[in-house]
């Protein structure tokens, strides 16, 4: 090959790996791009299921969810947890779900520490999960610990659908309990991931298809979808 031949296909090579970046860089949510800061989604399949005859139920969340994985499976969820996510890509798993017909009868949605949400976003997982489902919001927490408005829109959907959601308050839950957590106030410790496990826990009688928050199964008059279960 001559010399100009040779620079010809070191041309050809560089724009064709440049292209392949821009490609990769302007690709959509849904083309599952990697990012290193993030690592892979990760997943747990339900130990026992607390919905007999039907699907157990699905806790989606981000990198807060994480090392709570085994705790969440051994209560009865499916687990599905990836770092950095947001909203908008838990709303995309879960209309996937939807096509392919495997939605359970409960959902809980742990998201909100990278992102702020809105209430149109959660109007959306309203829509998406339809009627005859339940909704668990879990509040999040903020880097540092503590709260913020994300919170309070999590709250005030529960509120906006008493019938049809559970709210599972983590911020009033684990106030006071820095143990609970790495030292950025947001990641959980091993006792932290038994804590949080045991606030979703709580949502568990909801997995059975036909009943919902508004007529709480007996044994459970006192949970109500809009104020922070009990420890």
């Amino acid at each position: 090959m001559t010399r100009r031949a040779k620079n010809r296909a070191a041309v050809v090579i560089t724009a064709t790996a440049a292209a392949l970046l821009v490609a990769l860089v302007l690709a959509p949510a849904g083309g599952a791009v990697y990012d290193p800061a993030c690592g892979n989604v990760e997943t747990a399949k339900a130990q026992r299921n607390p919905n007999p005859g039907g699907r157990p139920p699905l806790a989606i969340g981000d990198s807060t969810m994480l090392l709570a994985l085994p705790n969440l499976s051994h209560e009865g969820y499916t687990v599905n947890a990836h770092g950095c996510r947001q909203i908008t890509e838990g709303t995309e798993l879960l209309a996937g779900l939807k096509r392919e017909g495997r939605l359970p009868h409960l959902v809980v949605v742990a998201l909100g520490a990278d992102a702020s949400i809105s209430p149109g976003q959660l109007g959306k997982v309203f829509r998406l999960l339809g009627a005859k489902r339940v909704l668990g919001l879990v509040t999040p927490r903020e880097l540092g610990g503590g709260t913020s408005s994300d919170a309070d829109v999590v709250r005030g959907a529960a509120k906006h659908h008493p019938r049809r959601a559970v709210l599972l308050d983590w911020v009033n839950y684990s106030a006071g309990h820095p143990e609970w957590f790495q030292p950025d106030g947001l990641h959980l410790t091993l006792a932290g991931a038994q804590a949080f496990s045991r606030l979703l826990r709580q949502a568990l009688p909801y997995a059975k298809a036909g009943v919902f928050p508004g007529q709480p199964p007996k044994g459970l008059e006192g949970l109500s979808p809009a104020v922070p279960v009990s420890r």
